[in-house]
């Protein structure tokens, strides 16, 4: 079992930057397959971005394509995704979740909110 924290959500402008975190607890975080996803108000929650066990596999949804990037060090249990180029469709609550295979995710975060004024 993993329990999963989101941290790094904000307020921000059009056009700017967050990193968001997800740091898992347990000594297994390497044997989980890791994605994003995002909610937004009156939304249902919808798919950002994965990761393969090792990192080098990532696949992310086309809206976020070219501005947003999933990264994870395993030696940190801890998960990024690196958000430029903020729109204000980006606003919603972000969860990690993990999982033993991609689109199986089994745990999940409470969620970080990331805002974008226009």
């Amino acid at each position: 079992q993993v329990q999963l924290l989101e941290s790094g959500g904000g307020l921000v402008q059009t056009g700017g930057s967050l990193t968001l975190s997800c740091a898992a607890s347990g000594r297994t975080f390497s044997s989980y397959y890791m994605g994003w996803f995002r909610q937004a108000p009156g939304k249902e929650r919808e798919f950002v971005a994965q990761i393969s066990w090792g990192g080098a596999s990532t696949y992310s949804t086309d809206s976020v394509k070219g501005r947003f990037t999933i990264s994870r060090d395993n030696a940190k249990n801890t998960m990024y995704l690196q958000m430029n180029s903020l729109k204000p469709e980006d606003t919603a609550l972000y969860y990690c979740a993990a999982g033993q295979a991609r689109g199986l995710y089994d745990y999940w975060g409470q969620g970080t909110q990331v805002t974008v004024s226009s």
